[in-house]
């Protein structure tokens, strides 16, 4: 019997891009690069049954695709200034913000560079804060 090799999450996210096979196709490649310029250090990682993930000391950000947008949700996004005003759904919680990007829509690429980097900024200010320790009486 032949031993099943799984996908890494890189490869997961290359055959989504590949089996979309449209404009959602190249968005989400669009996206994936401009993360990964912003932040040379992100992870990729394949969550939720199909949805592409970029993390640094967390998640960042992910990239979910629907019939008509391809969605980019920041999971801290409400703690990011947006000065832009990229954001343009998600927008009633108090946590996560999202880009919906439209078939042939122009990407604010600078822009949304600077918030991935506010993310990460974001994400690794927290994760290098020392934990409280309870004193013991």
């Amino acid at each position: 019997m032949a031993k099943r090799v799984d996908k890494s999450p890189s490869q997961q996210i290359d055959a989504r891009i590949k089996e979309l096979g449209d404009w959602r196709g190249q968005m989400l490649a669009r996206l994936r690069a401009l993360v990964k310029e912003a932040d040379p250090e992100v992870v990729e990682a394949w969550k939720w049954r199909g949805v592409p993930v970029w993390e640094h000391d967390g998640i960042l950000c992910t990239g979910e695709t629907y019939k008509a947008v391809v969605k980019m949700t920041f999971a801290k996004g409400a703690s990011l200034a947006d000065p832009k005003g990229l954001f343009n759904s998600s927008l009633e919680g108090n946590t996560r913000r999202a880009i919906d990007f439209r078939e042939a829509e122009k990407i604010n690429e600078s822009a949304l560079k600077a918030l991935i980097r506010a993310a990460v900024a974001l994400n690794t200010s927290k994760a290098k804060k020392p934990k409280k320790v309870a004193k013991k009486a």
